[in-house]
């Protein structure tokens, strides 16, 4: 895709949510069911079932999908997507890039077997090997852009309003 037919399906959109600021606001909705026979959870993706259990450090088969592994390759698409749009907004010269997260977790805090151990990821690496022959000011310029506009990466980064209930 081009600068010109990224404005083009983009154009409307922004003046829509400049006009109406609340048409902006959307929902989106993940669902998924416990299953019965082992501890697992499947999760209807909307194109397939995908099925998420225990990682095999703390038990698991390693047969099922692992939620961290989630996380990093929710990442991973997020900045990939974003990284190509801002490449086309910004007509950078991109032939490919590879995107590759990375996350350290101690699962002591997942097992309980630590109070002080962490539950979830402590550090997280998103790297980018680009394909560019642009200047390093444009590269810096790429990944700056990219960082602000990766919902992911600012989700995981920031600290949304979470909550927790029974319905």
């Amino acid at each position: 895709m081009d600068l010109e037919t990224l404005k083009a399906l983009q154009a409307p959109l922004k003046q829509r949510y400049r006009d109406d600021p609340e048409s902006a606001v959307i929902t989106l909705r993940a669902t998924g069911t416990t299953d019965d026979s082992n501890i697992a959870c499947k999760v209807d993706t909307g194109r397939a079932l995908a099925v998420a259990g225990l990682h095999p450090a703390t038990g698991g088969s390693g047969m099922e999908l692992c939620s961290g592994d989630m996380v990093l390759e929710a990442l991973v698409a997020c900045a990939g997507v974003t990284l190509k749009a801002v490449a086309t907004a910004l007509e950078f010269g991109l032939d490919g890039a590879r995107i590759t997260a990375e996350g350290d977790l101690d699962f002591r805090g997942t097992l309980g077997v630590a109070k002080g151990a962490p539950v979830g990821f402590r550090a997280i690496r998103l790297d980018f090997d680009l394909d560019t022959q642009e200047p390093e000011d444009r590269i810096a310029t790429l990944l700056k852009l990219t960082e602000r506009y990766c919902v992911v990466f600012q989700t995981i980064n920031g600290t949304p309003e979470l909550s927790v209930r029974a319905v």
